[in-house]
């Protein structure tokens, strides 16, 4: 009697366990992926392309909620701010997690408040310049530039924005001096770079590529230790004379502060199993991404770089003064 009794204790246990969230096997219903800029922009494909390969490996959807304003920043708090839980994640990228650190007031912290899952995604920047630019290679571009201070002018995509934060880092290393002109985005710095109205801009492939495959502006290299897939044509800055001047704008998987490492576990496998996919490679490539080695996608290497970007780009954003609103 005594024996059954136990038994009849332990089978009730069990079945009330098996209730509890604790005890679940996660993920167990969908995910949210949280990206903080609109619909139908670069981190916004890539969000989709990550997602949609996830799934297959998580066995659950992954549902991407465009959550946008003030520079990604809203976007980033509601996850910043969110139950730890593994259900609600977001893909950020440099803007949202090193540049706004810098020019913006946060309700969070960029490092301290959210935990790696893995780097998604890297794409270099392009320093392109107008068609009668002179200068047939970088070197010549910069000491055309030396020779002429003030008189070029740079194109930029709003202050804080890479193209930004990219014209001042340049200027600074060349020791080049040349006004930055402002657009309201990309498209309209690109459309004057085409008219001859602005002389150079460094921007991202996807906006500057097929311009410079037209043949209406002049490509001098692209800002990374890599020639990129998309364009094997172009060099590499090491390659071109400015030796380390890369600049990258990166995606990558974060969740809330907290979340178990089991859990963690499970979505950088995820990630990893999605960035391995021949069609996610081929499609990430195509949109001018690169994808980071193996050893690089793991949550401790996305922490020691983001870190490292932190500290790179903070003082040169902080003494150039750049703030936005």
């Amino acid at each position: 009697m005594r024996t059954l009794i136990l038994v009849a204790a332990t089978f009730a246990a069990t079945l009330g366990s098996i209730g509890t969230p604790t005890a679940q096997v996660y993920p167990s219903r969908p995910i949210s992926m949280g990206m903080p800029f609109a619909a139908g922009g670069a981190g916004d494909t890539i969000a989709r392309i990550l997602a949609e390969r996830m799934r297959a490996s998580l066995g659950q959807p992954i549902i991407v909620e465009n959550v946008t304003g003030a520079g990604g920043s809203i976007g980033a708090g509601r996850v910043a701010h969110a139950a730890p839980d593994g259900y609600t994640l977001i893909l950020g990228n440099w803007a949202t997690h090193v540049v706004n650190g810098a020019v913006l007031t946060l309700q969070y912290d960029v490092l301290k408040d959210f935990e790696p899952v893995s780097l998604v995604a890297t794409q270099p920047m392009l320093l392109v310049a107008k068609k009668a630019m002179p200068a047939k290679d970088l070197k010549e571009l910069i000491a055309w530039l030396k020779a002429n201070p003030d008189k070029a002018s740079q194109g930029s995509a709003g202050v804080g924005s890479a193209t930004h934060i990219a014209g001042v880092f340049f200027q600074k290393e060349t020791g080049t001096r040349l006004p930055l002109v402002t657009y309201r985005g990309s498209a309209p710095a690109m459309q004057d770079l085409v008219a001859g109205q602005i002389d150079l801009i460094i921007d991202l492939p996807g906006n500057a590529l097929p311009q410079a495959r037209a043949g209406t502006i002049k490509a001098y290299a692209v800002t990374a230790k890599s020639r990129l897939a998309a364009a094997p044509d172009i060099p590499t800055v090491d390659e071109a004379g400015l030796s380390g001047f890369y600049i990258s704008v990166w995606y990558a998987l974060w969740a809330p502060k907290g979340t178990l490492k089991d859990v963690i576990a499970k979505l950088n496998a995820a990630v990893k199993d999605a960035l391995a996919d021949p069609a996610v490679r081929q499609r990430l490539s195509e949109l001018g991404n690169a994808i980071p080695p193996r050893e690089q996608q793991t949550p401790e290497a996305l922490g020691a770089y983001h870190k490292a970007e932190v500290e790179k780009w903070w003082p040169i954003i902080k003494a150039a003064n750049i703030k936005t609103e």
